[in-house]
């Protein structure tokens, strides 16, 4: 199994580190007034690791930021609105995390967000390639099966084009099969970590279920399903007043403060959506070490059984398909 990654409480986490280990890190957060942008925003306010918290949205970024901004804690924080100011959030920014997008509503998959919400990451991903160029780039809009694809040509359409630097948080299918699988072991969720593989949609979350126990076939397709479809549960639940908002923004600032862990020398191993060759498809979630340049190494494919290495077959046909399809629109259809 990969080395655990653990994220500490806030309150323990904040208490790990020493002003003098502090560096300065600005992060931007790119639709800080949306349903996942404004918990989040809460959860970055409390991490000793930012300096410099920067919120840009469409509306109301000027209050969130006055709210946020009253929290005694280490990160300055202001509000910037509209496209004038994007730039300004932008300057000088270590991480940009884009939330940005609208959300999914029952009856809706992921892939019927794509009209409205590839627009909204290609202009942000624009924005970001020409004024923070080395930031790392952490895609949370769905489908991210396809916005990381199109921030990607993107940035390589600009001539800046790191794939150590842009990641698509797939953190939120590693927190849910966490929790699912520890309710059914009858085990504290700490003690539990699973390796999830893939994408971020359906059929293409695969989580390897063989290295946290032995299910029986029936338990193993029922936890299957349910990390798989966790999402439609949350906006079926909320009944057409949302999707995963909160537990997104939770799985967010998990990834982001990794990566600030990382960037200040600490090993920290996350699963996430990047460029790879580990599969046939361009695109893939494994668990990655993560370092002071963003993706360090790749870890590959975990050690999988028969049941598993069948469904990694379907996963990364559909996952390939998806990733040339969104290369081929982002390069001749102006989006």
């Amino acid at each position: 199994m990969f080395p655990r990654a653990r994220i500490l409480g806030f309150s323990k986490f904040c208490r790990s580190f020493s002003s003098s280990r502090m560096v300065s890190s600005k992060v931007a957060i790119l639709g800080a007034s949306g349903g996942i942008g404004q918990p989040m925003s809460l959860l970055m306010k409390q991490s000793p690791l930012i300096s410099k918290l920067a919120l840009y949205d469409i509306a109301h970024t000027p209050g969130v930021a006055a709210d946020l901004s009253h929290i005694d804690t280490r990160a300055q924080v202001t509000g910037y609105l509209d496209d004038q100011q994007l730039g300004e959030a932008l300057k000088d920014c270590n991480v940009v995390v884009i939330p940005a997008g609208v959300p999914r509503k029952p009856g809706m998959t992921r892939d019927d967000l794509f009209n409205t919400n590839a627009k909204i990451v290609k202009t942000l991903a624009e924005a970001a390639s020409q004024t923070c160029p080395k930031a790392f780039l952490c895609i949370i809009t769905n489908p991210v099966n396809s916005t990381v694809p199109i921030a990607a040509e993107v940035f390589k359409k600009a001539g800046v084009y790191d794939p150590k630097r842009i990641f698509g948080v797939t953190t939120l299918d590693v927190v849910r099969a966490n929790t699912f699988v520890a309710e059914v072991l009858g085990k504290n969720v700490s003690e539990v970590n699973v390796t999830v593989i893939g994408g971020h949609a359906g059929i293409t979350i695969l989580p390897i279920l063989s290295q946290v126990g032995d299910f029986s076939p029936e338990v193993r397709d029922k936890l299957t399903e349910r990390i798989q479809n966790a999402g439609t549960e949350v906006v079926e639940a909320k009944a057409g007043a949302g999707s995963a908002t909160l537990s997104m923004a939770y799985a967010g600032a998990r990834f982001v403060n990794s990566l600030l862990k990382a960037m200040q020398g600490e090993d920290v191993v996350e699963c996430a959506f990047v460029e790879s060759s580990v599969t046939e498809a361009a695109y893939f979630s494994t668990p990655l070490k993560l370092g002071k340049n963003g993706l360090e190494s790749n870890l590959g494919l975990p050690a999988m059984n028969d049941f598993e290495k069948d469904l990694l077959q379907k996963v990364h046909v559909y996952v390939t398909c998806r990733s040339h399809y969104i290369g081929f629109v982002v390069i001749h259809v102006q989006l």
